[in-house]
């Protein structure tokens, strides 16, 4: 526990010291017509931008309810906002987001879910959220192809098209393990097999094992969303509300602050948005802080000549998507906890 307690601890240092340095280099030019910029919003933009962050988490919310509702029926989206929540407050501070799905695991057993059946929830939306993505990023990037390859270039561009290719290579593996698992057991074991004669992996039974399980898992999870057409055309309808509502917000932003962009501007600024998701496959820092705000600045910079409103817009937006949303995930997982906590014990002492 006291390990766990500093390296969380130690995250946030990382995510705080990335953070200023990111604003540093963002403001160092000029910070007073930034402050000047924000400070002048109308009360009412401000609530809306940093509320758009949780109207996100509330659509998360609702794509987990609607495949938990398969496993417990009377699953509300409150708890399914809950649960995305404390997701989204364990991605933020463990790299490459790694502790989110074990915590929302967690959740999900005290909110009356078996672990298995809260693992195979959290496939499922993965699966679904993935494929959608690069659906909707493809999408995004091919209406004007030759517009960003001219707009972007250079090594940025690269950067995004490798990490689209990084999560087409994760979609197409999963879908891989999907439709062939004999063919993927085969290969684990002489993966496995080779990294043992390397010295990498040490226990060579148990990784075969636990590569099997996961594989066994996640093939009938397919195999059970094969037979919820209905529940998966849901999920990826709420997916593309999702990733529209995600994508949009510095189109927004630039509005409320003075900066005229029109609806014909939309689909940049959200391909643009999409493709620093896509450049934050590289950046195994927790809530890849420092390089999402430096790609933001840089892509965005491209589109907005004034400097000034594209560092206000990456401040706002990053707030909006992340700061504020990470600390309102862990005030839910602290009153989670004392409930849940609480329950227990009523129970043991009656």
């Amino acid at each position: 526990m006291k390990n766990s307690l500093k390296s969380y601890v130690l995250n946030f240092l990382v995510i705080i010291g990335l953070t200023v340095i990111a604003l540093w280099f963002a403001l160092k030019d000029n910070y007073q017509e930034v402050l000047t910029l924000i400070s002048g919003l109308k009360w009412y933009w401000l609530i809306i931008i940093l509320s758009w962050g949780m109207l996100y988490s509330c659509v998360v919310g609702k794509i987990l309810s609607i495949f938990a509702r398969k496993n417990k029926k009377g699953y509300t989206t409150v708890q399914g906002i809950q649960n995305g929540l404390v997701g989204s407050f364990f991605s933020g501070i463990t790299p490459s987001s790694t502790g989110g799905q074990f915590a929302q695991a967690y959740i999900f057993k005290k909110q009356g879910i078996k672990f298995s059946d809260g693992a195979s929830i959290l496939w499922a939306d993965f699966i679904v959220y993935q494929t959608t993505m690069m659906g909707y990023v493809t999408v995004l990037f091919l209406l004007r192809y030759t517009h960003y390859v001219q707009m972007i270039g250079g090594p940025l561009l690269f950067l995004i098209l490798v990490g689209y290719i990084i999560n087409l290579c994760v979609i197409s593996i999963l879908w891989t393990m999907a439709l062939f698992p004999k063919m993927y057991v085969k290969l684990s074991n002489l993966c496995v097999k080779l990294l043992a004669k390397l010295h990498i992996v040490k226990d060579k039974d148990k990784t075969l094992a636990s590569w099997g399980a996961q594989v066994t898992s996640f093939t009938e999870e397919i195999q059970k969303l094969k037979n919820e057409k209905k529940m998966i055309i849901q999920s990826v309808l709420w997916n593309i509300v999702r990733m529209t509502i995600q994508f949009m917000l510095p189109w927004f932003i630039a509005n409320a602050l003075g900066y005229s962009l029109g609806i014909d501007r939309l689909v940049d600024c959200l391909a643009l948005s999409s493709f620093v998701l896509m450049a934050n496959a590289f950046i195994p820092i927790p809530g890849a802080s420092g390089g999402t705000e430096f790609v933001f600045t840089q892509l965005y910079g491209q589109m907005i000549a004034d400097g000034a409103i594209t560092s206000g817009i990456m401040i706002l937006w990053r707030f909006s998507t992340y700061h504020l949303v990470m600390l309102v995930g862990a005030v839910i997982f602290v009153y989670l906890k004392q409930k849940y906590s609480k329950e227990s014990y009523e129970r043991d002492i009656k």
